[in-house]
């Protein structure tokens, strides 16, 4: 059985773990780097391992349109598939469908869209979500919901959240056994009213643990912030909590602060990607010419592979020569970087100086180091 305690507390901020049936440990608050297609890019899984991941996210609806949840199943689920023997939590695919727009077509019975890859066109309901992920074998599965856009009328985001609601029941109806936890998600939109009558609903049904989806969609960063005060308020204390899509390191601070225990974000990995680096003194673009010459660490701070090993005039020139392990080091260091933050977040809870290690991270200089 999946199992949650919270075992500090300073203020709203908790620090805890949660444990999977398989008897795997995460350490909350968390944050799980995106492997959508049962891969962190540029990564292998011992890379991930090496920056202090628990736990990683894989997505419905990418591993569902390829290579396909029965490949994967046949090959012994999805852990066996990519070599990751630790959590998994795989998003149910409801933010990817949203997010093919013209490509759907939303009805109360499911979703039909066409694949980005081959335009050819396929129906997922609440049940076929559930299907798909007991098929993939994750610790973690997630609801099919419905995610309406920013900005959306008060009409549309009540009928989005109540599609939401009735499609969570389906799912909990078709969930079979209790190997797989189950995470209910909440909507709402930037509705304060509906942002807590969503998560009423919702912890009603009674699920393993609480999203809060719908969010980080454009909204800005304080009315994401303010929305997700006013639902985390409505969540059960004993459930694991948890915040998708977000976000920046602000961010993950400011939802710690509210009551949150688990985040994702394709941020580092694809900022990585970009070159946009970030370091205890704030974000640097490695391909600034005044790196051509500077032969300090990324961060003299940071005990990964890239800060251990390499200058950033050697990550500057490999990501101006296009270099493939340009990819990789500025990954490693981003992912190590979130880690990190994490557990000075889990240590701070325990000290009982959230506050005081909010506020620092929060007055640091955001702007690239010169």
């Amino acid at each position: 059985m999946f199992t949650f305690k919270v075992l500090n507390r300073d203020k709203k901020a908790r620090r805890g773990f949660f444990k999977t049936a398989r008897g795997h440990v995460v350490n909350t608050p968390a944050f799980m780097p995106v492997g959508t297609q049962a891969t962190v890019k540029t990564l292998s899984p011992e890379d991930v391992l090496s920056t202090g991941a628990e736990i990683l996210l894989g997505n419905t609806y990418h591993l569902y349109i390829r290579p396909g949840h029965k490949l994967i199943e046949k090959l012994g689920g999805l852990h066996k598939f990519m070599h990751w023997e630790r959590p998994i939590l795989t998003d149910s695919g409801g933010f990817q469908v949203f997010s093919l727009k013209g490509l759907t077509k939303i009805t109360d019975e499911g979703v039909q869209f066409q694949s980005h890859l081959d335009g050819s066109r396929h129906f997922i309901t609440p049940e076929k979500a559930i299907e798909i992920q007991q098929s993939l074998g994750s610790d973690i599965m997630m609801c099919f919901d419905e995610v309406a856009p920013y900005p959306s009328t008060i009409e549309h985001l009540k009928k989005a959240m109540d599609r939401t609601t009735k499609w969570e029941e389906r799912c909990k109806s078709a969930r079979i056994g209790t190997a797989q936890a189950l995470f209910g998600i909440t909507q709402g939109g930037t509705d304060a009213r509906l942002r807590e009558e969503s998560a009423k609903q919702i912890v009603q049904i009674g699920f393993d643990g609480y999203a809060i989806g719908g969010l980080s969609v454009g909204e800005s960063d304080t009315l994401m912030l303010d929305m997700t005060e006013v639902t985390a308020a409505c969540l059960p204390e004993d459930k694991p909590r948890y915040l998708m899509g977000v976000g920046t390191p602000e961010d993950i601070v400011g939802a710690v602060a509210r009551g949150v225990d688990m985040f994702d974000c394709v941020m580092p990995t694809r900022n990585a990607r970009n070159g946009s680096l970030f370091t205890t003194h704030g974000k640097i673009n490695i391909r600034n010419s005044a790196f051509t010459e500077d032969p300090r660490p990324l961060d003299e701070q940071c005990p990964c592979e890239t800060c251990r090993n390499y200058s950033r005039a050697y990550l500057r020139h490999l990501f101006m020569a296009d270099e493939l392990l340009a990819l990789r080091l500025n990954t490693l260091h981003n992912l190590t970087f979130y880690q990190r933050l994490m557990q000075g977040i889990r240590s701070a809870i325990e000290a009982g100086r959230f506050t005081e290690f909010a506020e620092g991270h929060l007055q640091k200089n955001p702007s690239p180091e010169p």
